[in-house]
């Protein structure tokens, strides 16, 4: 491309020179938008994302909540009306409800100090986001990152927005590619976000956060119409839950224990040896990569997409397990109800690590030509 090609395109970001008519940045992600005015380039959300702080014990969100230090009311401000204890924050626990068939919980657990889980919904008409990202405990303010991540990677796949379902033979094919590039953007965006809090972080702190830096891992999934597309760096999962057929985890973790997986070692005892939650792939200033493998799928019938950390699969690894965990909780077909429940379920089975819960309800009427 010359330099007075007029067609160029300069990330307002990064400053990198894109190729024309790119809809991404190749090097950090940011939308660029688009001159092709048949393909969106930004998407009107049908429900501004609710945030609700609903009891941890029993879900209720009455507003009505009981003091843990004196039993007496938290009252609207957070604090305790009777002993002013402050109450369970938003970033302890927060529930998102973009639309009747997407809700997602992310909730501190029971052993953590503080929730470094995160999660960010988006939907509109027949599409929906579904981002979570896991903060990496060993490392300090990775609840700042896991936050600026999820939320950035959703902004990114909103921009790119759904292509709707075609008849002609290729489309679903070029939609795949089209996701697939778009979740990529997402996630080199995701770790520009990380990198971008370590260095306010290290602004505002006064101090070197290179040796030690903020990261976390990255899951996503779209679904556009009759079509899922899911995206991942390190072990927090998606798994693909039809009503009729087999049940199958779309992410593979990069892991340790996937490592070993791999090599021939049963599933249990790699996933609760020593070192199995080591991962091997990560967003953060100090990431070999942010590029996200990709994987997707075209359901033949309606079921359940769930994207999660490993404070709800630790429990539950296995996707036909899942399966049967995930249906024993949504007999009302209710994503938000069933999301609450399975967290509330993992949080009974020890609660050893922050838990989100991100739920789909995929319901597609129309199979198109591959």
């Amino acid at each position: 491309m010359s330099a007075d090609d007029s067609s160029l395109v300069r990330c307002p970001s990064c400053g990198e020179n894109a190729a024309p008519r790119a809809r991404f940045c190749e090097n950090c992600g940011t939308p660029l938008g688009s001159s092709d005015a048949s393909v969106p380039s930004e998407v009107t959300l049908d429900v501004a994302p609710t945030v609700v702080d609903p009891d941890p014990a029993t879900g209720d969100t009455s507003g009505r909540r009981p003091c843990g230090a004196c039993g007496g009311t938290i009252a609207p401000d957070g604090y305790c009306a009777d002993c002013g204890t402050p109450g369970q924050s938003e970033r302890d626990h927060f529930e998102e409800r973009p639309a009747e068939w997407v809700a997602g919980v992310c909730d501190r657990g029971v052993r953590h100090p503080r929730n470094e889980d995160a999660m960010a919904l988006a939907t509109s008409g027949t599409f929906a986001a579904l981002v979570v990202c896991d903060g990496v405990s060993s490392a300090p303010d990775s609840d700042v990152a896991s936050l600026a991540a999820s939320r950035a990677a959703r902004d990114v796949l909103v921009a790119y927005g759904p292509e709707g379902a075609s008849s002609v033979v290729g489309a679903t094919s070029r939609r795949i590619a089209g996701w697939t590039d778009a979740m990529v953007a997402a996630s080199r965006a995701a770790g520009q976000a990380v990198r971008g809090a370590a260095e306010q972080l290290a602004a505002t702190k006064g101090k070197n956060v290179a040796d030690d830096p903020p990261s976390c891992t990255f899951v996503a999934a779209v679904v556009d119409h009759d079509l899922i597309v899911a995206g991942w760096l390190g072990d927090s999962r998606v798994y693909w839950l039809p009503d009729s057929g087999q049940p199958e985890q779309l992410s593979i973790d990069d892991s340790w224990a996937q490592e070993m997986i791999a090599a021939g070692v049963p599933r249990a005892q790699a996933e609760t040896s020593p070192q199995a939650h080591a991962i091997t792939r990560w967003l953060g200033p100090d990431a070999p990569d942010t590029d996200a493998r990709c994987a997707a799928t075209v359901p033949s019938g309606p079921g359940w997409l769930l994207v999660c950390s490993d404070g709800l699969w630790n429990y539950c690894s296995d996707a036909h397990e899942m399966d049967e965990l995930v249906r024993r909780f949504a007999t009302s077909g209710d994503p938000h109800a069933t999301a609450a429940a399975l967290v509330r379920w993992a949080n009974a089975q020890g609660g050893r690590d922050n838990i989100t819960a991100a739920l789909a309800r995929v319901s597609p009427t129309v199979t198109e030509q591959r």
